[in-house]
């Protein structure tokens, strides 16, 4: 009654997943990176480098990655697990996150959620990132907390900020660990679904290593690669 259909085009496919032009479209970032962030490089170097920016300013986590490039290819599906309750790519998302972020899965003990503030839940039903790090935690037999990390402050829209400077003023204090204990000595994964400026996930470290945590890895479905922003 309900076959498949690519998660792009809604065209009919073979299995769940994308039908062969739309994957064709997609930009796995599986290339050169940023040791740290994970910001593409243009070439490969020798060994591992970081990024100018991880250079200029180190940030609180100490890995992050992405599977994909955020692009008119790949947002559409983002966007409809994040608002059009398309939960049911939940575990085909869940397999490509596995295989992208293998090494920071097996480095971790906690999974955690990127939260959202209690009103934007509400009106939303669920929490995207949450629902993937379940579904990740239950895959790879890691505990997962998602009430480990909360939002203690509404805040705007980050896709609503200009700048990355605005990004981060914007999240500043605006999450908190309530109960420290729960993440105290632990390595935590933190899941969110689109890193842009990672001012969010910036904030979310600060918050857990604040609290305790030994190391903080960040792992997203997609992240923004600007032209601008892949140097060596």
């Amino acid at each position: 009654m309900f076959p498949p259909l690519c998660i792009g085009c809604r065209q009919p496919v073979a299995d769940s997943g994308f039908c062969a032009d739309c994957w064709s479209g997609l930009t796995f970032l599986d290339g050169p990176a940023c040791a740290c962030c994970g910001l593409p490089f243009p070439v490969a170097l020798e060994g591992e480098n970081l990024c100018a920016a991880c250079l200029a300013r180190p940030p609180a986590f100490d890995r992050a990655r992405a599977i994909l490039a955020y692009d008119d290819n790949s947002k559409g599906a983002i966007l409809a697990l994040k608002h059009a309750d398309r939960l049911e790519l939940v575990p085909g998302f869940a397999r490509w996150l596995a295989r992208s972020g293998q090494s920071l899965i097996a480095d971790s003990d906690l999974i955690v959620p990127v939260p959202l503030h209690p009103s934007r839940l509400w009106r939303r039903r669920y929490n995207q990132s949450a629902e993937l790090g379940r579904r990740l935690a239950r895959d790879w037999r890691r505990d997962f907390d998602p009430l480990a990390l909360i939002r203690s402050r509404a805040t705007q829209s980050q896709g609503a900020m200009a700048s990355a400077k605005a990004r981060r003023r914007n999240v500043l204090s605006a999450f908190k660990v309530p109960d420290p204990a729960r993440v105290k000595g632990k390595r935590v994964l933190l899941l969110d679904d689109v890193l842009t400026t990672g001012a969010t996930a910036e904030a979310c470290a600060r918050a857990l290593k604040r609290a305790g945590a030994a190391r903080v890895h960040v792992l997203a479905l997609a992240r923004v690669v600007k032209a601008s922003d892949v140097l060596i």
